[in-house]
């Protein structure tokens, strides 16, 4: 079919192209040469990762005293852990050691999705889990009541659904458009700052509503736990004791710490006002492969009653395995 004359060039580029079926992974720049070396550390946080998570999850399933609304939110945050670097690092890790960087068209958007999806569950999880440390500090008395087992299940649906319906528009976005000239992905998994400029039409639309959302969700779940933790330290401030505002604010630090490490990449990747090919590089293999392996060493270092739970599931494992 000939293009109207009106047509853009964008439609003439179409003409003298075929549709892209596969695009090109181009992986981490300047790392000849140590291919072996970085496979052997992303394989080890990986499998950190994996080992990690899982322990917190054996732990809070095997023991009934972390069957409370916190502990049932940070399993939530472990699954999320085991699957948010298993949407990329595979795919790096093979393409390390000599394996194809070619990701077909239908993996490409799969890849988009699932990091969309599962970080926006990241950024609703941290929020629900500041509304819950601000329910625990500020109405203690009425903690069980406000956090009872249908509004944590409410909460943890909404969460999984509005991801969901995030990431559906945002992958949507991207990919109803044509992709007709080059295929090479100038980083190791596909997302939108690096799949957007291969499209063969306009993206302005594309970039100004996927870069908003983004930014929009970020900013509302930031906002949202800045308000709960503004109310925190206002109700800690007014405990006479010492001891009382240290052991508050210690049951609050390990999820400011993961908040920290959940934010910073967003704001460097998208809301930064000019491309860094240094970050641009650096961030999403800290976002996707060292933050979640983090985690677990956040929430278990310094909460005795993960670890107790761990260690009694562990021993009650071996002395089942040597009867």
């Amino acid at each position: 079919v000939l293009c109207p004359l009106f047509c853009s060039a964008s439609c003439l580029k179409m003409r003298n192209h075929t549709p892209v079926t596969e695009f090109l992974l181009m992986g981490l720049p300047h790392t000849n040469g140590l291919e072996n070396v970085l496979f052997v550390v992303f394989l080890a946080f990986y499998l950190l990762t994996l080992l990690g998570n899982l322990l917190i999850l054996l732990a809070i399933l095997t023991s009934s005293s972390l069957h409370t609304p916190m502990y049932f939110f940070l399993g939530n945050l472990s699954v999320f852990d085991i699957f948010f670097p298993s949407v990329s690092s595979p795919k790096m890790m093979l393409s390390l050691v000599g394996s194809s960087q070619t990701i077909s068209y239908q993996g490409c958007a799969s890849q988009l999705f699932f990091y969309h999806f599962l970080g926006c569950i990241e950024c609703f999880l941290f929020t629900v889990m500041g509304y819950d440390r601000f329910a625990a500090i500020c109405h203690p008395l009425r903690y069980t009541v406000i956090m009872n087992r249908r509004a944590c299940a409410v909460m943890t649906l909404g969460t999984w659904l509005g991801s969901c319906v995030h990431a559906s528009v945002l992958t949507f976005l991207i990919f109803k458009l044509p992709y007709c000239g080059p295929n090479e992905v100038d980083s190791f998994f596909c997302d939108i700052p690096v799949v957007l400029p291969l499209a063969c039409a306009d993206t302005s639309l594309a970039q100004l509503v996927s870069f908003t959302s983004v930014g929009i969700v970020a900013l509302m779940c930031f906002l949202l736990i800045l308000a709960s933790y503004t109310r925190i330290v206002i109700s800690v401030l007014k405990i006479s004791s010492s001891e009382g505002r240290r052991r508050a604010f210690s049951t609050c630090s390990a999820h400011l710490t993961s908040i920290l490490l959940c934010y910073g990449p967003v704001i460097l990747i998208y809301l930064r006002p000019a491309s860094s090919p240094w970050l641009d590089s650096v961030v999403p293999v800290f976002n996707n492969i060292v933050t979640p392996s983090l985690n677990p060493l956040i929430y278990t270092l310094r909460n005795k009653d993960v670890k107790l739970a761990l260690r009694k599931a562990l021993i009650q494992g071996l002395q089942t395995c040597k009867g």
